[in-house]
């Protein structure tokens, strides 16, 4: 999380254009008007493992993966245990998760070339049709792709006990992972993630990153889209009073749906303001 925020954009690899736009999944939350931003938050992962933190937070969310998608975080259960210890138990969103989210097409160690993921999970709910031959990295099979990834991520924190429906979950979105030329395939590997999440796990979702980021990405989300009505978790801010700020100010990754927490950092931590 914001590792990457400040480096020079790397380039990306070249990838097949999108030609079809995908549904707006059921889950995706209806945008709200914006609160005045109260409570103080962090999130913290890999980095912060055997760090002293905080003795109190208005909420956490924990990182699942190990700087890149489907690597993990040695420190989840212990610091998922650390943020209910610090977290308001009368709270129902007082923790969540986040995950590495990745296009990496001919770079992948794994690409389908069916419409199942790699551990053999059908996938439900493909806008694009079917993914039916290998190195193909269009659309189909990049949303499979995406939809693998959050499979493989549920699965890593099921096997620890966690209940994966129980948080909600947010799309880790920076230039420090591979990602294709296509902002529109691009768009398609997220939104695999989000859907399975969304309507297989239950959770709800959200996406993270910079304004920045996310167009070099994902450039401007379709309103049929399932990514278009998700909260957004907005990074780069300056300071604590700039977070607060930009949760009035500043525009979310996506058209359809709301700025709901800014990141700022202090001393090698990121804090969070619930917006």
């Amino acid at each position: 999380m914001r590792r990457w925020i400040t480096r020079t954009l790397p380039v990306l690899v070249m990838g097949a254009v999108l030609s079809i736009l995908a549904p707006q999944a059921a889950f995706a939350a209806k945008p709200v008007a914006p609160t005045t931003p109260t409570a103080v938050g962090i999130d913290v992962s890999w980095p912060q493992c055997g760090a002293a933190l905080p003795t109190s937070a208005g909420f956490a969310i924990i990182g699942v993966n190990g700087g890149v998608a489907n690597t993990w975080n040695p420190c989840l259960v212990d610091q998922l245990a650390w943020a209910k210890r610090v977290t308001p138990a009368s709270s129902a969103n007082a923790v969540g998760l986040y995950v590495n989210t990745a296009n990496a097409a001919a770079q992948a160690s794994w690409w389908p070339s069916s419409n199942t993921t790699k551990n053999g999970t059908a996938v439900v709910g493909n806008p694009y049709g079917s993914c039916t031959r290998a190195a193909d990295y269009g659309p189909a099979c990049t949303f499979v792709y995406g939809y693998s990834l959050a499979v493989e991520d549920v699965a890593q924190v099921r096997s620890l006990g966690i209940a994966a429906e129980a948080y909600r979950w947010w799309l880790d979105v920076e230039t420090g992972n591979t990602w294709q030329s296509s902002r529109q395939a691009n768009t398609a590997a997220l939104e695999g993630m989000a859907v399975y999440l969304g309507t297989q796990v239950g959770a709800s979702v959200g996406v993270y990153s910079t304004g920045a980021q996310w167009s070099t990405i994902a450039g401007t989300t379709p309103s049929t889209s399932a990514l278009y009505a998700l909260p957004s978790w907005l990074a780069g801010s300056s300071s604590e009073k700039d977070a607060r700020a930009r949760c009035g100010t500043a525009a979310p990754l996506t058209a359809g749906g709301r700025v709901a927490i800014t990141q700022f950092v202090v001393r090698q931590l990121d804090y969070d303001i619930a917006c």
